[in-house]
C-alpha cells in the first residue's frame, strides 16, 4: 500500500504544480446538500443508503445499479452464469485507480470478500449467499454462490471495489483519504466527519468524464439549514426539500422543485421477541410482567390508532403515499391478500381491552431527526395518535449517526424504520428486516424488532433459490403474506423524492433516492 500512496501523493504535488491558470478559470462546481450523514467513508462498513451513495463517488462496482435497478456493466463488461451456483464475470482492461495503479481481478477478489467479511457484517443482506470469489485470470473473476441466487447480480451492484492494497485497512484509514482511492467518477480530497466530503473530477473516468470539475457533498440532516442553504445560493441542489419550504423554493424565479418516486418503504418496528421490553411500562409507568408487543391485537391496534392518511397529507404535505405492504401494486411481491388496515381509533381500543390492556400501557418511542421525510414530526403525529386509544406515548428523536446501529442491533421497544427496496421484489426487504437474525446466513441484519417467524425463514429461503420467475412469484407474494398479516412491522408509507435546486441544473430522481453528482447535468440555456 505504501508505494501506491507515495506514488498518489507525489501526482498530486506535480499536478498541482502544472495545472495552468486558465485551467483554473473554467472549473465548474458543483454543491450537494445531503439530508443524511455518513458514518465513514469505508465503503464496506455499512450498507444505509447515505453510505452508499456517498461512496458511489469514489468507488465502482462490478455492476451499474441503474435508477430503475436494472443491472448494467461497470468494471464488468459482460458475465454469465455457469452453471446454478457459478458465474462468470469478464473484467474491464485499461481501467486505474486515482492513484495510477491497474485495476485487475484481484481488487475484486479482496473487495468482496472483505464486504463479507467485515466485522460490521454492513453487508449480510448482499454478501451472505456468496460461498467464493477466485480469479480465473488477471482480468476474469469467477463468483461462486451457496444456493442459486437470482439476485446476485444486484448484490454485487452494491458492493464497492476497492483497492487489494487497502483490503486490511481500517475504517480511519479510509476516512483520512489513505485508502479513499476508487476507479469512479470523482477522487478524494478531504473529508470533515458530518460536515463534508469534498471530491475532484477523474478526468480518466473510463465512462467519460463529469461535467463538474470540483464536487462537495455537505451534510445538512437540519431541514432548516439544508433549505436556509438552497435559498441563499450557496448550494446547487438538496435532498428531502422540507415540505413547508416547496412553496418558498417554487416562488423563486432562480430555483425549482424536482419530484420523482421512490420505493422505500418507513414503517414502524416493535420488539417482538423480548419477554419484557425494555421502553414499555404499565399505564402507571410500573414495570409490566410481559411485553404487550408481543399480541398481534395489539399491534393491529396501534396501526389502526395511525390515521396514515392525515400523516401523508398535512405532516408530510403529501410527500409520500400510504403502504400496506414492502412494495406497491405492480411489483413482484405484492399482494392482494394482505389485510388492508384502516384508521379506527374505536376498535383498536376494543382489541386493546380484549388483549388484556383496557387501561393501555405507556411507551418510548424513537426515531432519527432528518434521515426520512419529516421524520421527526412523523414520530411526534404517530406518538400523539397512540396516546388518543390509551397507549401513553413519549418521544425521542435522535441524531442518524446515534440512532442506526441501535435501532438495527433491537435497543428500542417501538421505532421508525425504513427499508429501499431496491431489488423492485420482496426477498431483498424480508432478508433485511424480517428475516431471523443469523450473522452466519446474513440474515436479518436490520431486523430490530427480534422477529423470528420460520414460515418467513422456509419461505425466503424457497424464493432465494428459486430461478424460474413464474414459480418464484408466488412465494415473493407470500413474504408479504407472512410479514404484514402478522404485523411484524406496521407499514406507514412510501416515500417521494422531492429536491430543491437551482434551474441551473437538472436532475432525474432514482427510485433508491441517491443523489449521485455525476448524474446531475447543467440545465441547456433558453
Amino acid at each position: 500500500m505504501s508505494n501506491k500512496i507515495l506514488w498518489r501523493a507525489g501526482t498530486l504535488l506535480l499536478a498541482s504544480i502544472a495545472m495552468p491558470a486558465n485551467l483554473m478559470a473554467q472549473e465548474t462546481p458543483l454543491v450537494i446538500g445531503m439530508s443524511t450523514t455518513p458514518t465513514t467513508l469505508d465503503p464496506h462498513e455499512d450498507s444505509s443508503a447515505v453510505q452508499s451513495a456517498t461512496s458511489r463517488h469514489i468507488w465502482d462496482s462490478l455492476i451499474n445499479l441503474t435508477a430503475t435497478s436494472g443491472s448494467d456493466p461497470e468494471l464488468a463488461t459482460e458475465w454469465k452464469n455457469i452453471d446454478p451456483t457459478h458465474w462468470e464475470f469478464k473484467l474491464r482492461e485499461g481501467v486505474k485507480f486515482h492513484d495510477g495503479s491497474e485495476f485487475n481481478a484481484d481488487d475484486v477478489v479482496a473487495s468482496l470478500l472483505r464486504a463479507r467479511d467485515k466485522p460490521s457484517q454492513g453487508f449480510a443482506s448482499y454478501t451472505r449467499n456468496i460461498a467464493n470469489v477466485t480469479a480465473k485470470d488477471p482480468f476474469t473473476v469467477i463468483v461462486e454462490t451457496k444456493t442459486p441466487d437470482p439476485l446476485i447480480l444486484n448484490s454485487l451492484s452494491r458492493i464497492r471495489i476497492i483497492s487489494a492494497d487497502c483490503k486490511d485497512a481500517s475504517v480511519q484509514e479510509f476516512d483520512s483519504g489513505k485508502c479513499a482511492i476508487g476507479t469512479g467518477a470523482y477522487s478524494y480530497v478531504s473529508y470533515a466527519p458530518g460536515s463534508n466530503l469534498t471530491l475532484k473530477r477523474n478526468d480518466d473516468y473510463f465512462p467519460g468524464a463529469s461535467h463538474w470539475s470540483n464536487v462537495t457533498l455537505r451534510f445538512l440532516p437540519d431541514d432548516g439549514a439544508r433549505l436556509a442553504s438552497l435559498l441563499s445560493n450557496e448550494i446547487d441542489i438538496i435532498e428531502a426539500l422540507p415540505a413547508d419550504g416547496m412553496s418558498r423554493v417554487e416562488g423563486n424565479d432562480r430555483l425549482q422543485v424536482i419530484n420523482g418516486q421512490s420505493s422505500r418503504l418507513v414503517y414502524m418496528g416493535v420488539d417482538v421477541e423480548r419477554d419484557v421490553s425494555p421502553f414499555v411500562k404499565a399505564a402507571d409507568g410500573s414495570d409490566l410482567d410481559k411485553n404487550p408487543l408481543k399480541d398481534l391485537n395489539v399491534r393491529k391496534a396501534l396501526l389502526m390508532s395511525i390515521n396514515r392518511p392525515a400523516i401523508v397529507d398535512r405532516v408530510m404535505q403529501k410527500n409520500g403515499t400510504v403502504a400496506d405492504q414492502f412494495v406497491a401494486e405492480g411489483y413482484a411481491g405484492h399482494s392482494d391478500k394482505v389485510e388492508q388496515v384502516g384508521y379506527d381509533p374505536e376498535a383498536a381500543r376494543a382489541l386493546l381491552a380484549e388483549a388484556g390492556y383496557p387501561d393501555g400501557f405507556s411507551v418510548t418511542l424513537h426515531g432519527p431527526a432528518g434521515r426520512y421525510v419529516k421524520d421527526a414530526e412523523v414520530l411526534q403525529a404517530v406518538g400523539q395518535m397512540f396516546t388518543r386509544i390509551g397507549v401513553r406515548s413519549r418521544v425521542e428523536v435522535l441524531p442518524w449517526s446515534m440512532y442506526s446501529d441501535n435501532y438495527s442491533k433491537g435497543t428500542y421497544s417501538v421505532y421508525l424504520g425504513s427499508w429501499g427496496v431496491n431489488t423492485g421484489e420482496t426477498t431483498n426487504p424480508t432478508v433485511a428486516v424480517v428475516a431471523s437474525r443469523d450473522d452466519e446466513k446474513g440474515t436479518g441484519r436490520y431486523n430490530g424488532g427480534g422477529v423470528s417467524d420460520p414460515k418467513i425463514d422456509e419461505t425466503l429461503a424457497k424464493a432465494a433459490g428459486t430461478l424460474d420467475e413464474a414459480e418464484r412469484l408466488p412465494l415473493l407474494q407470500e413474504l408479504s403474506e407472512q410479514t404484514f398479516n402478522n404485523l411484524w412491522i406496521l407499514p406507514m408509507h412510501y416515500e417521494n423524492v422531492v429536491l430543491g435546486a437551482k434551474k441551473t441544473v437538472t436532475y432525474t430522481p432514482r427510485g433508491d433516492k441517491y443523489t449521485l453528482a455525476y448524474e446531475v447535468k447543467p440545465a441547456k440555456a433558453n
